[in-house]
């Protein structure tokens, strides 16, 4: 008994991987149909939508677009330029420059013809000091605060500290907004009070042509890894954020695009220091801070509006962002594991918090150990049949034709890609991204998770391209 101990824990532990397949799979398959439900009737609303008809009726309220920027010397006159191109009637501009040691600060100074204006702060979340305030000569709703550096949650708290507005839009200072952006995603705050966050759609800009700060030709990339994530977007907003949105279990607004309600996040505490996930604990805390004081709470996602950003096109820059995102999910997870299993939090806590902790965090290290086991089952014979089909079908075949539904989730709602041979090549990667890349990726944020345990900090550093040299 004890000589076969060894190969009854490996069928053990096979079994416990299978049952991770089919839970990962059955949630993703849920989300998918929810999804597809969802935007099939949301698609056919915005056809008979005005929603600047809406505006004109509801009224436009003042929107603060603050984006952060840390040495963005590459693309932060661009996408400056894209906010410019906005059609909201009453926005400003804020742009943080964190501490940069490169020539961000010059190159907005020279772009925008700076020049030092008084503003005053409005809350008094903690910062680190601000230097100075600039106010454009050309455009008077553009505005760069200059601080000391103290990475993207502080630099979001300065620009909360200086917001005179009732929302505002936290964005990536690498990002560019389409120009009916902040139109399309301040509609839920227009219909329904109780909203205090929207989260919009973020598309890859790698390979597309940009001009004058907009995107104007809509392209896959011709990098393979960057090709790669574009499919991996669509699953993760259109297959998975839509769904988990229509049941009232949103916990992420990615940093790059949301729109806030400021006296809400400023009550909440504004966004923390110490953690790299800052956007999902925003989103986490609100929620737990709404409940807690019977503050009526809706978090959304919706699929119209849309910020483009420059995805990593390097094995190395992809793996550090994908180690630290694993990091900072992990950072929130536990600080809010009060929420797990809790049903006094509804969704969130028995279904939404679950699918996170135990398949989105602790998954990784599962589903890497599972590969290394269904190897050695293999090498010892000890994988009959059924049991490799299962694996394989789990594993690979079901994540590939999950992924071809987000592809055509993406075709069936909006048809960004134009061309019938981007759309053909989509459908391929949908295929292959699921045999290696996926892998790599489970590789990276299981990595992540080793990292959390040794205590790592930091943000690492990622190479920028301007969006020039991102076209084709």
């Amino acid at each position: 008994m004890t000589r076969h101990l060894p190969l009854l824990l490996l069928a053990a532990f096979n079994a416990v991987v299978l049952l991770y397949f089919v839970l990962v799979n059955a949630f993703y398959l849920g989300t998918s149909l929810i999804a597809f439900r969802v935007l099939r009737r949301y698609a056919h609303r915005l056809k008979s939508l005005d929603v600047e008809e809406l505006i004109a009726t509801a009224g436009a309220p003042p929107i603060t677009l603050i984006a952060t920027a840390f040495n963005e010397s590459a693309t932060c006159v661009e996408s400056v330029r894209s906010l410019l191109t906005l059609s909201y009637s009453d926005f400003e501009i804020l742009v943080v420059n964190d501490g940069s040691t490169d020539d961000t600060l010059a190159r907005l100074t020279a772009a925008f013809e700076l020049a030092p204006a008084p503003r005053a702060p409005t809350a008094t979340l903690p910062t680190r000091p601000v230097r100075g305030a600039y106010r454009s000569r050309r455009h008077p709703n553009l505005w760069v605060l200059d601080k000391e550096n103290g990475r993207k949650a502080d630099a979001l708290n300065a620009g909360l500290n200086h917001c005179r507005t009732p929302l505002f839009c936290a964005i990536d200072s690498d990002s560019l907004l389409e120009r009916e952006a902040l139109t399309r995603v301040v509609r839920p705050f227009l219909e329904d009070s109780s909203v205090v966050a929207v989260g919009g759609i973020i598309r890859v800009a790698n390979g597309c042509t940009v001009q004058a700060g907009m995107v104007t030709d809509v392209r896959l990339p011709r990098n393979w890894l960057a090709r790669f994530q574009v499919v991996e977007y669509l699953r993760a907003f259109l297959a998975g954020r839509m769904g988990w949105s229509a049941i009232h279990g949103m916990l992420i607004i990615s940093g790059a695009f949301g729109l806030f309600r400021r006296s809400t996040v400023v009550e909440a505490g504004g966004y923390a220091h110490d953690t790299v996930g800052e956007d999902m604990e925003l989103v986490v805390r609100l929620h737990r801070y709404c409940r807690d004081h019977r503050i009526p709470c809706k978090i959304e996602f919706i699929p119209d509006p849309v910020a483009w950003t420059q995805v990593p096109e390097s094995l190395r820059d992809l793996g550090r962002q994908r180690d630290r995102w694993q990091r900072g999910l992990a950072e929130v997870l536990f600080r809010h594991r009060r929420l797990l299993l809790n049903p006094r939090f509804g969704v969130l806590g028995l279904l939404a918090f679950p699918y996170f902790f135990f398949l989105e965090m602790l998954g990784a290290a599962v589903e890497v150990a599972g590969y290394v086991a269904f190897a050695a089952a293999v090498a010892l014979h000890q994988a009959n049949e059924p049991y490799v089909l299962a694996f394989l079908m789990l594993a690979f075949v079901l994540g590939i034709a999950l992924s071809i539904a987000a592809v055509g989730l993406e075709e069936l709602g909006f048809r960004r890609y134009r061309r019938v041979r981007d759309l053909l090549a989509m459908f391929g990667l949908a295929v292959i991204e699921g045999i290696g890349y996926r892998q790599l990726n489970t590789f990276w944020r299981a990595r992540g998770l080793v990292s959390v345990l040794r205590g790592k900090k930091g943000w690492g550093q990622m190479t920028r391209q301007s969006f020039a040299a991102a076209a084709p």
